[in-house]
């Protein structure tokens, strides 16, 4: 039989619990302003990579004040080693001239974030959710493909994805489960290459179909 959407997703969400009931943001940082420059960071990057970076510069420019000091070129010095770091490094400096501006600090504002410069939607929603304890759902590319591959969502973009998750999953586990879902993709539902018939999710949430597409027959 198969299951609708809500009960794949209250069990879906057991099973989570289960696995990581503890859910520990996996970037570095120390306050809001630091986390919002890892996740800026992170994009097209590895979090060990943006962990192994960041602490030299939080040593020198640990707030906003101290970033805008600096010159783009001497950011980039810093992060070169991540992937974008030219555009990162500018969007860093400017990013750091808006706070400034604003009077200095991370605001739990969704208008304010996603007005600073290199801040999406998924930035401003790990912020908002990891940093102020607001309820969001940030959608990556693990939480994008295993709600597919899950049949929780048919979302072609992410903003339909996100949409489709916080209809079946209460409000009150957004921020644990955004995270759940992201170390159970990175351990246990990789993109390439996955035994979806003996994964512990993909075996009785996927459709045939699904598996079809990704095994072949």
């Amino acid at each position: 039989m198969r299951l609708r959407r809500a009960e794949k997703a209250e069990r879906i969400g057991r099973e989570l619990d289960d696995l990581y009931p503890e859910t520990p943001i996996p970037l570095d940082h120390s306050d809001p302003y630091t986390l919002l420059v890892a996740v800026m960071l992170s994009a097209q990057t590895t979090d060990k990579k943006v962990n192994e970076v960041t602490p030299r510069l939080f040593e020198i420019a640990g707030n906003a004040e101290e970033m805008s000091s600096l010159s783009v070129d001497e950011i980039h010095e810093i992060i070169r080693e991540i992937g974008l770091a030219p555009t990162k490094a500018k969007n860093l400096k400017r990013m750091a001239e808006q706070i400034l501006d604003d009077g200095g600090g991370v605001r739990p504002d969704w208008d304010f974030l996603e007005s600073l410069a290199g801040v999406g939607h998924k930035t401003a929603s790990v912020v908002m959710s990891q940093a102020f304890g607001i309820p969001a759902f940030p959608v990556d590319t693990h939480i994008h493909r295993l709600a597919a591959r899950w049949g929780l969502s048919n979302g072609k973009s992410v903003e339909k994805t996100e949409k489709d998750l916080k209809a079946v999953f209460p409000e009150d586990t957004w921020n644990r489960r955004h995270l759940q879902i992201i170390f159970f993709g990175r351990e246990h539902c990789p993109a390439l290459r996955h035994d979806l018939r003996n994964c512990q999710i993909c075996s009785w949430s996927a459709t045939k179909k699904r598996i079809r597409e990704e095994m072949g027959p």
